[in-house]
């Protein structure tokens, strides 16, 4: 993968910095559906049950006549909204069973690239050599359709913090194990009113290839400068202190310890305690108005195609009301399939998806921050040109 590195970014000490607060997540979250959705075959994540949906029909589902089954696989970063989308999508069209195992975006590019699903749900697009490989797959062009839009949470349970200021070169020294207690000074430098334990640092990461992992170092990379020396990548490239499988797992491990400290996409929050970043001089908690402000000032990926609408994030940025730790989730689709059922189906439901009424719906459901007007328009002419092979 390739995100942005873009300039390293040297961030100086500033003593009294401005908090930017948001407030809860839930806020912008709009109305909570009342339940969430199982995803149907085992995945990374924890299922819920289809039968506690509080998702309503989707009123402008174009549904494919006969209906059918459409397969994916991927991002467990996902997993709230593809509830949310998956309940209202078959309410309205009943006839169609919409497959979604949350088992990461790595195992999810994988099965898309073998030919098991007819789209894949990922936290970061193909690399050159999966392009290649996704292209033999489908015998046509593939590509990366911007769907789901999150902040990536930086989780901690510390017993009397519920939320900590940390600038990028602290972060990046926690997760590099060189911070290793919590009332380290350069922790302590921007949380005067926070009653710091001496305590270690229990840093969790992803066990499995993940796109979270990647946007996260990514952002490191970017923003932490010399404090952050790795590789950008999916797998986590230091020996961990303690991991989980998928944002479920990274969730339970962190509530499960003492002094810990982890990072996921947003809708797994909960009730743990969360880290404002440093951005410029000041410090933003994450929200999806704050995601969104980053991603709609970022460009596409140099090497798309027409058709192809990945992003490149700018990490760097010093603007105080873009929170710069995001995900972009994908689906991943064939420009060919192999019959037009296939056509129709991946059509209909990914239409619905980019919907403005599908993107309420993963708002509602997982706090997330709808697509612009624009690239729904751009996706939409993507997936207008999907045609059988």
């Amino acid at each position: 993968m390739d995100p942005l590195k873009g300039d390293e970014a040297q961030r100086k000490d500033t003593g009294a910095v401005k908090l930017s607060r948001y407030g809860t997540y839930g806020r912008f979250a709009g109305a909570a559906l009342a339940g969430t959705l199982a995803l149907t075959a085992c995945g990374s994540d924890q299922a819920v049950d289809p039968e506690q949906s509080g998702a309503s029909a989707a009123d402008n589902a174009n549904c494919v006549e006969g209906g059918g089954t459409l397969a994916g696989a991927g991002a467990s970063s996902q997993e709230n909204a593809m509830a949310g989308w998956r309940a209202a999508y078959t309410e309205a069209c009943p006839d169609t069973t919409v497959n979604y195992d949350s088992v990461g975006s790595g195992a999810g590019r994988s099965q898309f690239i073998e030919g098991a699903t007819d789209f894949a749900g990922s936290d970061a697009a193909l690399d050159e050599t999966e392009t290649e490989q996704a292209t033999e797959r489908c015998g046509s062009e593939v590509v990366n359709l911007p769907a789901y839009i999150s902040p990536i949470a930086i989780i901690t349970n510390l017993e009397g913090v519920d939320t900590l200021n940390l600038k990028p070169e602290v972060i990046a020294d926690i997760f590099n194990q060189e911070i290793t207690n919590w009332n380290d000074e350069a922790i302590a430098a921007d949380n005067p009113d926070a009653d710091l334990p001496d305590q270690k640092i229990v840093p969790v990461n992803r066990s499995d290839e993940s796109g979270t992992t990647e946007n996260f170092v990514a952002y490191l990379s970017a923003a932490a400068g010399d404090a952050w020396p790795h590789e950008i990548s999916g797998d986590w490239p230091i020996e961990p202190v303690e991991a989980g499988q998928g944002s479920s797992g990274v969730v339970q491990a962190v509530e499960g310890g003492e002094g810990t400290i982890g990072y996921v996409d947003a809708s797994h929050v909960g009730d743990l305690g969360t880290v404002a970043v440093g951005v410029g001089e000041e410090f933003v908690e994450y929200s999806p108005e704050a995601a969104a402000a980053i991603v709609d000032a970022s460009p596409e990926r140099a090497s798309n195609t027409e058709n192809d609408h990945a992003v490149d994030l700018d990490y760097t940025t010093e603007e105080s009301d873009s929170y710069p730790i995001v995900l972009i989730s994908y689906h991943i689709a064939c420009m060919e399939y192999e019959d037009q059922k296939t056509v129709d189906l991946v059509k209909s439901f990914l239409g619905y998806v980019i919907s403005e009424e599908g993107q309420q719906v993963s708002a509602d459901e997982a706090g997330s921050a709808p697509i612009s007007d624009e690239t729904r328009t751009n996706i939409q002419e993507t997936l207008d040109a999907i045609s059988a092979a």
